[in-house]
Order: C-alpha cells, then structure tokens, then sequence
C-alpha cells in the first residue's frame, strides 16, 4: 500500500513538474524577447539592410535602383580613391594608436607614483576624454588657424618659421595634425585603464628586482611591461576597432582634404551617400569595413574567452 502510494505520488508530480519548467521557460522567453527584438533591431536589422544595398546601385534620395551583384565590390577593388582611403584609415589607425599607447603608458606610470595632488591630476588627465568632440575640434581649429592661430603666433615668436604654417589644408601637416589631436582625444583611456592594473602589481616584485639590482628602466621591461601585457592587448584591440571607424573628429577637423588626403573609410561611406547620392556603393564600402573589423573583433573574443578560461581554471 505504501509503494503504491509513493508510486502514485511520483507520477502525480511529474506532469507538475514538467509543467512548472515549462512555466520557467516561458518567463524566461518573455524575459529575453525584449533584448533580442533590440538586437535585431538595432544590429541584425541595419548588418542585413547594408548587405542587401551593397549588390544594388540606389539612389539615396529615392533608395530606388537596379540590381548589380557584386558590381559594386568590383569596382571598389578597382577604384584608386578606396585604396587610398584605406591607407588613411590604416596610417590614421596605426599613429594614433601608438600614440595613445606611449603617452598613455607614461602618463599612468606619472599618476602611479605618491606626488602631492596626485588625485586632482588623475581627474584632470580625464578631461579630453570627456570633454565633447565637437568643441575639442573647435579648439583645436583656432589653435591650428594660419591667421590667428596660437601655434603659429608662439612658433613665430620663437624663430622657429618665417610663415604661418597651414597645419589642416596642405599635407603632410594636415595628417599629422588630425593624428596628434586624435591621440590627444583619446589617451585617456589606456590612461584609466593601466593605471587600474599598476595598482595590482605585487610590490614584492619590484622589491626582489631591486635586490637582484635592477634600476629603473629594467624593472620597467623586466616586471611593470610583463604585467600590462594582457591589459595592453585588450586596449588595443578594443582601441584599434574604435579608431578604424572614427568619423567625426576627421570629418570635423579636415572633411577628408585636402582632396582625399585624409579621407578614411567612413568618410568615404558619408561621401557616396550623402555626398554623391550613390547608397549602393556607400553600402559596399560599409560592408568591406565590416570584414576587415571582423578580423579585429574574432582576435579579441578569442582572447576574452582564454583569459577567463585561464581565470576559471
């Protein structure tokens, strides 16, 4: 009698059971279906439209036009505006990214050691990352204007040039001057983020190198460089990605002159566009920026994914 009541206990409890999953399960679709309606809105939605513009010539205005296939991607290959704006994207990618990497590291290492104000220099150094990139360009524009520039009047002054120098309309000034302000923009960001690690490096460590004689220098490469290592990487990864698709502060500063001087990628996607009317082929230039990110993208899921495997483990 017993067995038969726990039997039938058991089997009176299985279709609630099943049925309070099935409850749980149902939550947790109603919970998740607002995140993935705006993923696909969001993401999925404008990665499908972009393909599906890139095999078409449109007309902006209307989005009206014939289908082309891969007319678009051939003749990009074949165009010498689109290599060009490649090699600015990557000479602008690859500066500017040394650039913050070198004074970010330097600055960390200043705001790393005990000084008096120590904490109101750690705010300030924030400030070109915060501040807005419009009114940073408009800063930058007066300091580099030829007429009344400050850097012109003070390199004047000083003897160092006979004329003002046109710093955004000639080249190779106007690069160099797009990647000085970006660099300028932006370091405060690997700035945060290898100060935050410095802080976690074992003290012992410099101490025992101290013992074996290392100076400065050498404990920099020998035990601070070894320790940043992984964060470094995840800075550039992460940095690489954002500066291979930087538009406004480009734009801004030079609209991609003189000519195509300094016209990357994404200025050449606003240009087909908005500029010559041609949304397939903005589309495709668009796509072809998606895959070279990709690449970039795969690199830092893969080393995300080792470092919390090694973390687990």
């Amino acid at each position: 009698m017993t067995a038969t009541t726990i039997t039938g206990s058991a089997a009176a409890g299985a279709p609630r059971g099943s049925a309070l999953d099935r409850r749980y399960a149902m939550l947790g679709l109603v919970l998740i279906a607002p995140s993935v309606m705006i993923f696909c809105m969001v993401i999925v939605y404008p990665l499908v439209s972009a393909i599906y513009l890139s095999l078409f010539s449109i007309y902006t205005p209307t989005l009206q036009g014939d289908f082309v296939g891969l007319d678009n991607y051939a003749t990009l290959m074949a165009s010498g505006e689109f290599w060009r704006s490649l090699l600015n994207t990557v000479i602008w990618t690859v500066c500017t990214l040394t650039l913050q990497i070198v004074f970010g590291i330097a600055v960390a290492l200043v705001l790393h050691q005990n000084m008096a104000f120590r904490a109101l220099a750690r705010s300030l150094i924030l400030f070109p990352y915060f501040v807005s990139t419009v009114v940073a360009v408009l800063v930058w524009r007066w300091l580099f204007n030829d007429l009344y520039g400050i850097l012109n009047h003070m390199m004047m002054w000083a003897g160092l040039v006979d004329m003002p120098l046109d710093y955004l309309g000639s080249m190779p000034n106007a690069m160099i001057s797009v990647v000085i302000v970006g660099a300028w923009k932006y370091f405060p960001f690997v700035v945060i983020a290898v100060l935050a690690r410095l802080q976690t490096i074992p003290e012992p460590l410099y101490e025992a190198a101290k013992i074996d004689g290392a100076g400065p220098i050498a404990r920099f490469f020998d035990v601070t460089l070894p320790q940043l290592r992984d964060v470094l990487v995840v800075i550039i990864l992460l940095r690489a990605i954002w500066d291979f698709k930087e538009f406004d502060l480009i734009f801004l500063l030079t609209g991609g002159g003189p000519l195509i001087s300094t016209q990357t990628l994404p200025l050449m996607v606003y240009k087909d566009a908005f500029g010559l009317n041609d949304m397939g082929r903005a589309s495709a230039v668009a796509v072809t920026m998606m895959l070279v990110m990709l690449v970039f993208m795969i690199a830092y899921l893969r080393l995300t994914g080792r470092e919390e495997k090694e973390a687990a483990q």
